[in-house]
């Protein structure tokens, strides 16, 4: 059985058992956590949504925080003396699959 689920604006579709990367959720590590914002349940028979599938939570532990990759950002004006360069390390939590529950 697998679900797609919401969460921090994004969409991911889940087994139990998985490991995924979502936006940082509060909680510490070795919380559960767990997901209501079902939009589809699949296995031997489909549920869909409207938007929501009524009933049907994902449950999952929280692994760890960590934060991702840096991605610099340079704003550059020729000829003006111009010139900035920030960086920016995105957060993230991730999450083990334990059940889901429909």
């Amino acid at each position: 059985m697998y679900a797609v689920i919401k969460t921090g604006g994004k969409q991911y579709r889940v087994q139990a058992g998985d490991k995924i990367f979502v936006e940082k959720l509060e909680g510490n590590v070795g919380d559960a956590v767990s997901f209501d914002q079902v939009l589809m349940l699949g296995g031997e028979a489909l549920k869909l949504g409207k938007p929501l599938v009524s009933g049907a939570k994902v449950e999952a532990k929280i692994l760890e925080h960590g934060r991702g990759e840096k991605v610099i950002i340079f704003k550059f004006r020729r000829r003006k003396n111009y010139r900035r360069k920030t960086g920016h390390r995105q957060p993230f939590t991730t999450l083990q699959i334990t059940d889901i529950k429909g």
